[in-house]
Parts: structure tokens; C-alpha cells; sequence
């Protein structure tokens, strides 16, 4: 068997023991997170510094919401994530933090519930804990990543894979000018989508707007997990 064969059967090897790898990340978030009750997401960039607005924002929206009866999920990190889970703790409410091993800027933050601190391998098992366990989501400034779990939310609830949630943008000055692109170039231009796709999601300056639009929802629909 020449070289390059026997790498590539030790490939497919190696592949099928990280199933159990895998196998085992579902299985402690499930049992995890499936004591804590009903949460929300919060995202946002790990760069924010504390004096930053949205910040502070993040901070006022998860500790509402924790005073209103939701735990609070975030990626465990510093930022806006920091911002969410100290919100959490000051306002009583489970702080969790989904923590992954990044080449930067990932360091789980002090304001995580020992209980609720998860740490992951794979970034794919995450973000299906995320969306199982969220009863809504928050999205505040952010990244690559943060886009990313937008639009993971948004296709999903789009092709009915998961049941409608709450999805609430924080901060028209930031996110004005890519939903500006979405309506006039996705939709009315090329009609990639259709006009209810816009209907998913509500862009709101403050906490308060923020929660109000969460429990609106809620008065309409009922708390269950997705998947």
C-alpha cells in the first residue's frame, strides 16, 4: 500500500472514533442544559470593551430578562458575552456560557455559573445546543461569528426546521445598512427571498424595546424546545 493510501485509510480511522467524541458533546449539553428551563441567546462581539454602549446595552437586556424568568446563554466569552452573563447574575437568573477553544480571544468569562459553564470541541454540536435550548434570540454587534448564528436562526426558522422564535437585532446605527442590502438587494432586486422572511426579526435601539418585543411574542406563542 503506498504512502498516501495508508494516511488516508488512518484519516477515515481517526473519523470514525470522533463520532464518539461527538456523540458524547451532545449528550452532556443535552442533560445539561435540559435542567435549566426556559432561555435566551445572547450574541455579540467578544472585542466590545465595557465602556462600549452596546455593552452596557446587553448587560441592561440580560439581567431583564433574568428578572423576567429567562436564563441567559451566551459563547462564554469576553465582550458583549461577558456583558450578558454578568446581566444574568445581577438580575438572578441562570447565567450559562457555551465555551469553545479558539486560537484567539476566547477565554470564558468570570460571570458564568460554575454549574453552567460547557465547554466544546465542535463548533456544529454548539451551535445545535444553542438553538435547542433558546426560547429567542438577541443579537447585538458583532463579527463573522455573530453573523453567522444570525443567519443560522434565520434559515432555520425560514425552512420551518425549527418552530418561530423571537429574533431582535440591538442597534439601527449597526445593522441598518445590512438590512438595507437585504430588502433592496436580496428581495427586491433578485427576489432570493420573500417578503415574511423580513417578518422574522425586529431592530429595536434599547433593552426595553428589546424585552417588550420577547414578551409580545410570548403572549402569543408558547415555550418549547426546537428540534
Amino acid at each position: 500500500m503506498n504512502t498516501a493510501r495508508k494516511d488516508w485509510n488512518d484519516i477515515k480511522i481517526n473519523d470514525s472514533w470522533a463520532i464518539f467524541k461527538i456523540m458524547s458533546e451532545f449528550v452532556e449539553g443535552y442533560e445539561r442544559m435540559a435542567k435549566i428551563g426556559p432561555c435566551i441567546s445572547l450574541f455579540g462581539s467578544a472585542r466590545t470593551k465595557s465602556d462600549n454602549k452596546y455593552y452596557q446595552i446587553g448587560m441592561e437586556i440580560a439581567e431583564k430578562l433574568a428578572k423576567t424568568g429567562y436564563g441567559v446563554i451566551t459563547g462564554g466569552g469576553p465582550g458583549v458575552m461577558e456583558a450578558a452573563n454578568k446581566g444574568a447574575q445581577k438580575g438572578g437568573g441562570p447565567s450559562v456560557g457555551l465555551n469553545i477553544d479558539l486560537p484567539f480571544e476566547q477565554n470564558h468569562n468570570t460571570f458564568i455559573d460554575r454549574e453552567h459553564n460547557l465547554e466544546f470541541d465542535y463548533f456544529f454540536v454548539r451551535k445545535v445546543i444553542f438553538v435547542k435550548y433558546s426560547q429567542g434570540f438577541v443579537i447585538l454587534p458583532g463579527g463573522f461569528g455573530t453573523l453567522d448564528e444570525l443567519f443560522e436562526a434565520l434559515t432555520l426558522i425560514q425552512t420551518k426546521k425549527i418552530n418561530k422564535r423571537p429574533i431582535v437585532l440591538v442597534g439601527k446605527d449597526y445593522w441598518g445598512g445590512l438590512l438595507e442590502w437585504i430588502k433592496t438587494t436580496m428581495l427586491e432586486k433578485e427576489q432570493n427571498i420573500h417578503q415574511e422572511d423580513l417578518d422574522q426579526f425586529a431592530l429595536v435601539d434599547s433593552a426595553d424595546e428589546a424585552i417588550a418585543y420577547i414578551e409580545d411574542f410570548y403572549k402569543s406563542h408558547e415555550l418549547s424546545l426546537n428540534f
